[in-house]
Formats: structure tokens, sequence, C-alpha cells
């Protein structure tokens, strides 16, 4: 160590410059009984404001009067309001410096375009045209930087989760939506995106469009069906007690713009029950929808009917409760649903989750009844909020 000896103080300095660049001095002091450290830079400054490297201007909101802003301007009163107190492109006044001073802003960017950098609402708009497909309507304008996507349709909510995975793992962009398959009504918002800093290198955003070809966000039309209602069981046929399901399954699917065109009730015989189904495809009806019958009970015999009126049985059961005893088939491209009597009384059932995606002319596989397993259970809560719920999720 090296040792520098001041003749007028009467003090020896001792200092060594260690392998990583950093110096040490030590300056023992006589008659001192603590022992102090001091850790310093060759580097400082007197300003108050710098440039961030690469990207844009900081300066002083004090000093900004006369200057663009290149960003909204976010203000929030708890409890009260959140929204944009300055717009982008927006030109700072004297009188504005009172208020950006008043939520916390002490200094403003101001950003010049550079060659392979975006600015937020350039990559955020850029994002949106990649992701977003038939049925779905961009906001009118960007607001801090994010992009909302509304239904442009009555349909059913499709999202590619997959391809929505590998564009979040891209990283500083990020696409929100709703669930997979949610029923959706025109206006309703179903999504949005952004990047998250306030300039983004365009590299990112070219990532993004290489990896993603196809859309990841779409909404499938639910187009009005006319369906035959096919009730079965001896105890409502021989007058014993009144049909429940038809009210239940008329203000389903009018919901969504279909109707029931006609109701035939009929005792439990497998005959009866095939010679209908093959009325209503004769019909041309849209669907056929089976209601009663739909247990393992010996005199229960609809699902036998379904599955050999020639048609083909997708699934007899679901992993969806209430709804386990659901059945699923096709007559050509006619669908044929048998609805157990769990509908009659519950609020949401698995018919909830099958009935939109049926009338928007989705062809379900037994994987997509399957898949409903994770989310399948209903909480029959006392206010339903379906489909913005856990249910089928």
């Amino acid at each position: 160590m090296e040792k520098i000896y001041y003749q007028t103080l009467k003090e020896t300095l001792f200092h060594e410059k260690l392998e990583n660049g950093l110096e040490v001095y030590l300056l023992p002091k006589v008659g001192f009984e603590k022992t102090y450290g001091l850790f310093s830079t060759n580097f400082g400054s007197i300003d108050t404001t710098f440039v961030p490297l690469g990207q844009k201007e900081m300066i002083k909101v004090e000093d900004a009067v006369g200057t663009i802003l290149s960003h909204d301007v976010t203000q929030i009163i708890p409890g009260e309001f959140k929204g944009r107190l300055f717009k982008k492109g927006h030109i700072i006044k004297e009188e504005d410096i009172e208020k950006l001073l008043s939520i916390g802003k002490e200094h403003v960017y101001v950003w010049e375009p550079v060659e392979g950098q975006l600015h937020e609402n350039d990559a955020a708009t850029r994002i949106s045209n990649l992701v977003v497909g038939e049925g779905i309507k961009l906001s009118d304008e960007i607001k801090e930087g994010k992009v909302d996507f509304f239904a442009d349709i009555d349909g059913v909510l499709k999202i590619d989760k997959e391809k929505l995975f590998k564009l979040n793992s891209v990283g500083e962009i990020i696409v929100s939506t709703l669930h997979n398959n949610t029923p959706i009504k025109k206006g309703e918002k179903v999504g949005a995106t952004r990047v998250i800093p306030l300039i983004i290198d365009e590299k990112r955003i070219i990532t993004a469009e290489e990896l993603i070809k196809e859309k990841i966000i779409s909404v499938s039309e639910i187009k009005p069906k006319k369906c035959l209602l096919i009730t079965t069981g001896n105890e409502v046929y021989k007058g014993r007690i009144k049909d429940a399901f038809l009210p239940v399954i008329k203000q389903k699917l009018g919901y969504y713009g279909s109707e029931v065109v006609r109701q035939v009730i009929l005792p439990d015989e497998k005959e009866r029950i095939i010679e209908e189904i093959q009325k209503g495809i004769d019909e041309k009806v849209d669907m056929i929808i089976c209601t009663g019958g739909m247990s393992v009970d010996p005199d229960d015999v609809t699902p036998t009917a379904i599955k050999e009126c020639g048609g083909e049985l997708v699934t007899y059961g679901s992993p969806v409760l209430p709804g386990a005893m659901f059945l699923l088939a096709y007559h050509g491209d006619t669908p044929i649903l048998g609805v157990p009597s769990c509908a009659m009384y519950s609020k949401r059932t698995v018919l909830d989750f099958v009935l939109p995606r049926v009338l928007s002319d989705e062809r379900l596989s037994l994987e997509d009844i399957v898949e409903y397993g994770h989310g399948g259970l209903c909480l029959d809560c006392n206010v339903c909020t379906f489909p913005h719920c856990s249910f089928g999720k």
C-alpha cells in the first residue's frame, strides 16, 4: 500500500488501487476513537434533468411552456376519477404548469422520432392490426397508449390461446382478452393491447409480426336458428304433470334470436322419438333439442333413441355440474342436443356453454366438451353474473 506523507498536516495517507479499479484511501486520525468510511466518485453534476440514453429529452415542467407532449398524461383522483388530463400532442401552456405539478409531474418528455424506435401509440396500432380478426372493432382513438377491442356483432368470442401466450412472451408487449368461447353482445369490450415503454425498439414489433401469422381474436357470429323441441316422459305425455322445459328453452333460444318452431310431447317410447327426430330432419330444422328421459333409469330411452336415429354421437355425459347427463350428436349437419332435467331449475347449466357455440355453426367435438371440466362447476350464486364468472372458464 502506497504511503503519502503530508508534512504540513503531519498526517500519512495510505492509498491502493484494487483490481476492479476501485481506489481506496485510508487516513488514520490520531486521537479519534471511531472509524469512518467515505465513498465518492469522479462524476457529478449540478443539473436537475437528464436525457435518457438513446430515447428522448426530459425537461422541467417549468421550462416546458410551448413544447409538445409526446404522450398522454393521466390524472388519478382516488375514488373519483382516472383518465387523461392532457392528450399526446398537447402544447403546454403557462396555465398547465400547476396542473402538471399537482399530479406529481415535475418533468415531461419531449421526443423526436428516431429510426428503429416506435412511439407507444404507433406500436399499439401495429399490434392491434396483427391480432384482431373478424367481428372486432377497434376503439376510435388511442388513450394512454392503449387500444381497446369491441365486439362488432353478437357472437362467440374466439381466442387462440396458444398464439396469445407466444405474443405476450415477446416482452414489452401485452394483449389482454376475455375468456375463449365467451358469448358476446355487440359493443362489449373483449380485449385490449398496449406496449409497456413509452418508446419501444421496433425490432420487438417485427419479432411479433414474424411470430403471429394468423389473427388471435375474433367473434363468430351467432345466427338465428329454428329448433324442434322433443319433450319425452310418460308423466308429461299422460298429463300427470305440466311440461316445464318449453319456457326455459324458448327463453334461452330467444336470447340469441332463435326460436322453437314446434314442440312435440312423447311417451318414453324409443321408436316414437326416432320417428320425430327423422321428421325434424326432413323438415330441415336447424337444430333438434330433446328434453326429458336423459337419465340412466330403465324408462328413460331418449339417449338410446338419439344414438339409433342414424346420427353421429359426440358424447353422452359432460364434466359439467349441473349438466352431467348432457348428450350431443349430429345427424349430418343438424345438431341434436339431449338436455337433462337440471335445465328446468338451475339458472345455468352445460346448455349455456354449448348453445351459443352451436348457434354460431361451430361443430363441437368430444374434446370441446371435455375441456369444460376445468371450470365446469357452477357455484349457484344468489346473483348470477354468467358469462362473466368462473363457470365454464
